[in-house]
């Protein structure tokens, strides 16, 4: 039955996993603008920091270690990937790096299935952020309004990272006209490393956030995966800014839709894309197509 305080709680819901997309959509719409790479194997990016958080909460019983611990793995690896197999794939198809993504998307989760099974796993939220926090009007889980407070935080890093640093003045650049930034006698490939890195921490970061509210399971990406695609799209490939309103839009479909008839949240998702393309085809804040 519908209730004003369902509506509300649906929203705030909608808010968490909105700011949740945003994250993760701000690191692969980053790594598409400069590298011009489709990474598939962002949404087990997401599922590895959670699980790597896990490992590290259960090892020293710290949420703030955990948190550090699976975002850095998450960062080596995206690096270590990026060295390794992604840069010879940046003048071939996109065909082709959608299947080596896809590969290594598989081959990660396989990886986290062999070593902790397909059972899930869950990690508790920290001591301070038990409990739920009247708003007046309703009442609401701490942890969840923390997580809208702690993704905050790493969007305005991120950003402060994208527009007020050396190097995201060349990410920026990388984005407008890689030729260009390499003429310049900047170490493009460095500064690709380094991106893949930084997207694919932003993706593990959510995911140990995240783990405290949803349980890990190896297979948690996929979803993931499919709508941060659609908030990239909605949002505008390669606008970080995209990223972020594409991101709360999403959230708030997927959640109020869910409140009336949950099968039917991918539908209105994937029709708000489809409106969206229609009207303005670079999406919301999307900037000018690569060439």
């Amino acid at each position: 039955m519908f209730t004003w305080a369902n509506l509300v709680s649906q929203m705030f819901n909608g808010l968490v996993l909105g700011a949740l997309l945003a994250l993760i959509s701000s690191g692969l719409t980053i790594i598409y603008g400069t590298l011009g790479v489709l990474n598939l194997a962002h949404g087990a990016m997401f599922m590895l920091g959670g699980y790597a958080g896990f490992v590290a909460y259960d090892a020293t019983g710290s949420y703030v270690l955990a948190v550090i611990a699976g975002a850095l793995f998450v960062m080596v690896v995206g690096i270590v990937m990026e060295r390794v197999i992604i840069r010879h794939f940046y003048d071939r198809p996109h065909e082709d790096q959608l299947l080596v993504t896809f590969g290594l998307s598989i081959c990660l989760v396989e990886i986290v299935r062999l070593i902790f099974g397909s059972l899930s796993r869950s990690v508790s939220p920290p001591s301070w952020a038990v409990g739920i926090t009247p708003l007046g009007f309703t009442v609401y889980p701490t942890y969840r309004l923390v997580v809208v407070g702690i993704v905050a935080v790493a969007l305005l890093l991120l950003y402060l990272v994208l527009y007020r640093t050396k190097l995201g003045m060349i990410v920026r650049a990388g984005i407008e006209d890689s030729i260009m930034v390499d003429s310049l006698g900047i170490n493009v490939f460095r500064v690709f490393m380094v991106v893949f890195g930084i997207g694919a921490m932003a993706a593990g970061f959510a995911g140990i956030v995240n783990a405290p509210v949803v349980a890990l399971t190896p297979d948690i990406g996929d979803a993931i995966l499919v709508q941060t695609f659609v908030v990239v799209v909605i949002g505008g490939v390669g606008s970080f800014p995209g990223a972020i309103l594409g991101g709360l839009i999403a959230g708030q479909i997927l959640s109020l839709t869910s409140m009336v008839n949950p099968g039917y949240s991918y539908v209105m998702l994937f029709a708000a894309m489809t409106i969206v393309l229609l009207v303005r085809p670079r999406g919301l804040l999307g900037l000018r197509s690569r060439e």
